[in-house]
């Protein structure tokens, strides 16, 4: 006979909820992977001389496109759709980039 445990175990819930965004701009910024290069566009967009490790700059990058977001829905005349894809391209660069990065996790090896 096996013992039921009464312990419910939920998923931890993310540090940023995912991003919600229009269909055509994630179409966009998914058809920009092709054409990102970390080392030259990265130092571009955040005006920097070199990359941070992979990841580091996920907060930045998020923040940024966050503003720009926030400019799209209101109809700013400051808005500029080039940098909210580009901003975009590099969230998802930079994510793919920070799981690439991550040693194993020693339990995954255990099976």
């Amino acid at each position: 006979m096996t013992a039921v445990s009464n312990v419910i175990v939920f998923r931890p819930r993310p540090a940023h909820p995912g991003l919600r965004r229009p269909a055509t701009l994630i179409r966009a910024a998914r058809e920009g992977q092709s054409s990102w290069k970390r080392s030259r566009d990265l130092a571009r967009l955040l005006r920097v001389d070199r990359c941070p490790a992979p990841g580091m700059v996920l907060p930045r990058l998020r923040a940024e496109e966050d503003l720009q977001n926030d400019l799209r829905i209101t109809q700013a005349p400051d808005y500029n759709l080039r940098r909210h894809v580009t901003l975009m391209i590099a969230i998802l660069a930079e994510m793919r980039a920070a799981v690439a990065a991550r040693p194993p996790c020693p339990a995954a090896s255990l099976g």
